[in-house]
């Protein structure tokens, strides 16, 4: 939009203070945020039915006339319902409307209006409940926006409608004339009102095509800005590669792909501008030990190395992983995080700054003002998607420009990998160290989970332990209601002699770590849990998972959750339950038995679905998309690279008058992440 926030939301009329808390809690905060809070689907009003054509049970508009006054009927108290009839001339369309005297307000017989809602009933009659009504002149297509409660999407479309009222022509175009030529695409102005106020599919579409246009444009720039920084010169250079030394103490080989990576980031941790690199891999392929090469040759060259984990649980993880590998070489290793105790934290927090510890473990507890390092020279951080590249950031902030290494167990396939992760080099590890399990898959209907439920209390009994994935909620439905109700049911039924846990996004993260330590200890031997346990913890005695309506799960994502199990010497068990009738349901279920290689996975999930699946909302850790998608626009993807990096090639600051607009976009999507 060109020009800082475009004003704030308290100027627009009819939202009152509950309304403008809601509104921020969205993330809309100003004239311009709203703006770009597209619409998630539209009902297309223009194109209206007669009561004898209209497709029964699909959402659909119905023009008719009033064929009978609106009569009031009290059915009891709290309820009242409002009937009447109308007709297309040939067949009569019975409309019940519940409790709602606004809507029929000022219908008379005679009154030509349009029903928006689903058909039911058969040749003879015709059935509608509680439809939206518009009188028949103001057919349009209308925007459904996202909603939360106190907050109708009706609401949302008229504070949109004065925003774009109120920008009037203030609206300046972040593309300039040149670019929206040579790609063809129309001014920001007529992009915001057809993708809010669409006269037809066709402005629909030439809207959508100019705003992923832009998204990805300026994603693009953040990205190839960020790598530009990170190409700068930087004071740590290792001298000396000390990977066979590390070799020699461990208990096992390393593979090919190991190796690789390893001679990867080593080579660029010797160079003159500072390692930003990508290790994908799969779920059990040895990214720790890669990581802990590439920490022992940067502390055997005289500089510190930190990891940091999304969790305390796998903060700890990484620590005792470390220690264990760094036993005898002279390193000392330490853990920082929100539960070190307050005399412990000064310990290493001064053991720090003087250079005392050469490695370190921790949460975002590493990035605190507090935290001041002697000399870092290698920054590691796991499970990408959970770090945004802010936070990546603020740990590079605490040495002189030191090396990253980025560790992700979501396999995606490489091309796409190298567009998304656009600031970072990219390492695959694409082989399996030796002795790792190979998880036994089946797929089941819902009539065999009895059995299956049997099979885990074996399992159980035997010492072992297990999970059952909660079904997927539907959208609407509350997790947290829907997770405990199942975790009730199984504890007090089937498993009430076993001890059972649950765990759920809504918990707090001190009760997860809480129970994540409970399970790791062995405490609770059947873990009830979502998908909050995708990425999650080493537990080696956990041999079973049990995952309900399994077709409701993007492939990735059931590879990620088979992968908690499998980590130990006993063979391992991942049941999928599942009734669905569909074939790309079936087929998916049948890729999950044939295969466990992430990889293949990744593949047949773009191919089926999409990257949603294993983006989902998160976007792997980049700014949250609001438009685009990474799969279906993959052409428009390539074609800002090749823009992003002409213009920056130009102009690397993004000073130039003409390019202030997609600076200030690109520093706003990156949270000024950006700077030089």
């Amino acid at each position: 939009m060109g020009t800082g926030n475009g004003g704030t939301i308290e100027s627009l009329k009819g939202l009152g203070a509950k309304r403008l808390e809601l509104l921020k809690k969205m993330g809309i905060d100003s004239i311009d945020a709203l703006l770009a809070f597209y619409p998630r689907q539209y009902e297309d009003w223009s194109r209206s039915f007669t009561v004898s054509d209209a497709p029964l049970q699909t959402p659909c508009c119905v023009k008719a006339t009033l064929a009978t006054p609106v009569r009031e009927h009290r059915v009891r108290k709290g309820l009242t319902l409002y009937k009447f009839n109308a007709t297309d001339g040939k067949i009569l369309l019975k409309i019940t409307v519940f409790n709602n005297k606004y809507a029929v307000e000022g219908l008379n017989p005679g009154d030509e209006c349009l029903f928006f809602g689903k058909v039911t009933g058969n040749f003879n009659y015709r059935e509608m409940a509680s439809p939206q009504i518009e009188k028949a002149q103001s057919a349009s297509i209308r925007p459904i926006y996202r909603q939360v409660k106190g907050l109708t999407s009706r609401v949302i479309e008229k504070a949109v409608r004065q925003a774009l009222e109120q920008k009037g022509d203030d609206l300046n175009d972040p593309l300039n004339e040149q670019i929206r030529e040579e790609f063809k695409l129309c001014h920001k102005r007529y992009a915001l009102q057809n993708i809010h106020f669409p006269a037809s599919q066709e402005d629909i579409a030439i809207a959508r095509k100019r705003l992923v246009f832009e998204e990805l444009l300026v994603l693009q720039l953040g990205l190839l800005q960020l790598k530009g920084r990170n190409r700068e010169t930087t004071a740590v250079q290792i001298k000396a590669d000390y990977t066979a030394d590390f070799v020699k103490t461990l208990p096992f080989a390393l593979t090919g792909a190991q190796k690789r990576a390893i001679g990867e980031a080593v080579a660029d941790m010797r160079g003159q501008t500072p390692m930003n690199r990508l290790l994908q891999g799969d779920v059990g392929s040895g990214k720790t030990a890669v990581a802990a090469a590439l920490m022992f040759n940067m502390a055997k060259n005289g500089y510190q190395a930190a990891i940091m984990a999304p969790t305390e649980i796998l903060a700890e993880q990484h620590y005792y992983s470390l220690q264990k590998m760094m036993k005898n070489t002279g390193l000392k290793v330490m853990l920082l995080t929100g539960s070190t105790p307050a005399a412990e934290r000064r310990k290493v927090l001064q053991q720090l700054k003087s250079g005392e510890i050469d490695l370190i473990a921790g949460t975002h507890a590493l990035i605190q003002k507090t935290v001041e390092f002697h000399d870092l020279g290698l920054v590691v951080t796991d499970e990408q998607h959970r770090f945004g590249v802010a936070q990546r950031s603020a740990l590079c902030n605490k040495g002189k420009n030191p090396h990253v290494f980025v560790m992700s167990a979501t396999p995606i396939p490489r091309t796409l990998a190298l567009m998304i992760y656009g600031d970072l080099d990219l390492s695959v590890l694409d082989e399996m160290p030796a002795g790792r399990q190979k998880i036994e898959t089946y797929a089941v209907g819902a009539a065999l989970r009895k059995r299956a439920y049997t099979y885990v209390k074996k399992h159980l009994n035997a010492g072992r332990q297990g999970y059952i994935v909660c079904p997927m909620v539907e959208e609407g439905e509350m997790e947290l209601a829907a997770a405990e109700k199942f975790y009730t049911h199984l504890k007090s039924g089937f498993f009430k002699e076993n001890t059972v846990g649950l765990l759920h996004g809504k918990m707090k993260p001190a009760q997860k770590e809480q129970v994540m330590r409970e399970f790791a200890a062995g405490n609770i031997q059947l873990l009830v849990a979502t998908t909050v346990i995708e990425v999650g913890i080493d537990v080696p005695n956990a041999v079973i998972m049990v995952i309900e309506n399994a077709e409701r799960f993007g492939l990735s994502q059931l590879h990620q959750l088979r992968g908690r199990v499998g980590r130990g010497k006993y063979r391992s068990t991942c049941i999928l339950i599942s009734d669905a009738e569909n074939e790309e349901a079936k087929q998916r279920l049948q890729i999950m038995r044939k295969t466990t290689d992430g990889f293949q996975i990744a593949d047949a999930d773009l191919k089926l679905r999409g990257p949603g699946d294993f983006f989902g909302h998160r976007q792997s850790g980049l700014p949250q998309l609001k438009i685009a998608d990474l799969f279906d626009d993959m052409d428009v993807l390539r074609q800002t690279r090749t823009l992003a990096s002409r213009i920056l090639k130009a102009d690397p600051h993004l000073s130039d008058p003409e390019n202030s607009g997609l600076k200030i976009l690109t520093d706003q999507l990156f949270g000024n992440d950006i700077t030089f």
